[in-house]
């Protein structure tokens, strides 16, 4: 299977179409960071990444996987440069007892700065933050089922100030900001003990 996948798709913006890149990991190797990927964390401890395989992927047949403890693990890719647009990315919390989350970050500056989404299985909910200068706070939430061991779909269409949280479909929540507002990478994120798969990465923007 090609690792990148070019596509056009509308991404509900305004009615306007985006040239679309989706990331499988498949041809990456095993038991190693991914190419073009900042695989680091924000705060202290020690983030994971690495490319496994895994069975229950939803593009066979391998994904991304965080298995270490940081604060706030994140993997950013690099190429990314994105002022409005969307990201989308599959999710599965396996374990940790902290917590089992999965999470997309947009506009971000670099690994302390940026916008944050995030859906967790422990509490039931879908978050949006804004990270500054490494100290994350909490922006909007709402209750909704996550489950644990199972594949999830988390995406952000992000247009200006306002943003749309959309989770397994359906729309979660929305939030309008100014914090970040000028063009910036794209990528995943956990938290603490978090065991978190991801697949099927895309994004793009008009």
């Amino acid at each position: 299977m090609k690792n990148l996948v070019m596509l056009m798709v509308s991404i509900g913006l305004g009615g306007g179409m985006a040239l679309a890149q989706t990331v499988t990991f498949d041809t990456f190797k095993v038991g190693e960071p991914p190419p073009g990927w900042t695989a680091t964390k924000t705060g202290t401890g020690q983030a994971k990444w690495t490319v496994e395989k895994d069975d229950s992927a939803p593009s066979k047949p391998n994904v991304l996987k965080q298995s270490g403890e940081a604060t706030y693990p994140v993997c950013i890719k690099e190429d990314t440069n994105l002022k409005d647009g969307f990201v989308e990315v599959k999710f599965k919390p396996v374990s940790g007892k902290e917590d089992q989350a999965g999470g997309l970050i947009w506009r971000a500056r670099d690994s302390n700065n940026y916008y944050v989404a995030r859906a967790n299985a422990l509490e039931n909910n879908v978050t949006i933050y804004d990270t500054v200068n490494g100290r994350r706070t909490e922006r909007k939430r709402t209750g909704l089922k996550v489950a644990s061991n199972q594949w999830h779909t988390l995406r952000i269409d992000f247009e200006g100030t306002h943003f749309t949280v959309t989770f397994d479909g359906k729309k979660a929540l929305e939030w309008d900001d100014q914090t970040f507002k000028d063009s910036g990478k794209v990528g995943v994120w956990t938290k603490a003990d978090s065991v978190t798969l991801f697949d099927d990465f895309s994004y793009g923007g008009k």
